[in-house]
């Protein structure tokens, strides 16, 4: 997730309003076969941002229950979900063009045809190209935790994304979470639980879903004595 850097304004009151960000655009190192997956697979895969609602049908070439992943790395856990779920499409949105063009790559190697990206700001597509009540489901690995207390307010999962979100939920579809930060979980149990429009399936956290796979990363993190912590909520 990354967070756009803004200088100072010379006069405060004539310089636009920006919300706060929960990304940071990284210039994360390109390897030559995700700048070919960029050129070549984007096209078709790769769904340009757009102020107005997007036709799913159309993009899917299909009717089918969609679910959404945002801020998907490198897209390992949404190729293998994917793979193991056909009669499923995923839209996973990415702001960093080395996870778009691996997820690329994964897509091209596994011969998924129910993903497609949107490399944009999550908050924007959801607002802008989702119709309220239009998705079964949602999943957000590993968010960035903005570790810093005075980096707090940049963390993705905060009360308006949560409502706004929720909304875009049908009823009775999932939404998922982890983490393997403790003080983020909490946050994560705490904003989700005062959502009006969302149940939590659990008495707190959740087992890990048999859907989700372990990546290397958390299973290092496992490893070395670190926990995770799984939420899954339903929509009312």
């Amino acid at each position: 997730m990354q967070n756009g850097r803004t200088d100072k304004p010379t006069d405060a009151a004539e310089a636009p309003r920006r919300s706060v960000r929960s990304y940071v655009l990284r210039a994360g190192r390109m390897g030559t076969g995700q700048e070919r997956a960029l050129r070549e697979l984007a096209p078709r895969f790769v769904l340009p941002f757009r102020d107005s609602l997007v036709d799913l049908d159309a993009a899917f070439g299909r009717s089918a229950p969609r679910v959404l992943e945002i801020g998907f790395g490198m897209g390992q856990s949404t190729a293998l979900i994917a793979q193991a779920t056909p009669d499923i499409d995923f839209l996973g949105i990415e702001v960093h063009p080395p996870g778009v063009g691996a997820l690329l790559q994964r897509i091209e190697t596994m011969q998924l045809t129910n993903v497609r990206l949107v490399q944009h700001d999550a908050v924007a597509v959801l607002e802008h190209m989702l119709a309220p009540a239009s998705l079964a489901g949602a999943m957000i690995f590993f968010p960035d935790p903005w570790p810093k207390t005075r980096h707090h307010k940049r963390r993705l999962i905060q009360p308006p994304f949560v409502a706004l979100l929720a909304s875009r939920l049908e009823p009775g579809a999932a939404l998922h979470l982890a983490t393997d930060w403790a003080p983020y979980a909490q946050q994560m149990l705490e904003v989700l639980g005062a959502e009006p429009l969302l149940l939590n399936t659990a008495r707190a956290f959740s087992e890990r879903p048999a859907y989700r796979p372990v990546t290397k990363f958390e299973r290092r993190g496992v490893a070395l004595g670190h926990d995770t912590w799984d939420l899954v909520f339903r929509r009312r």
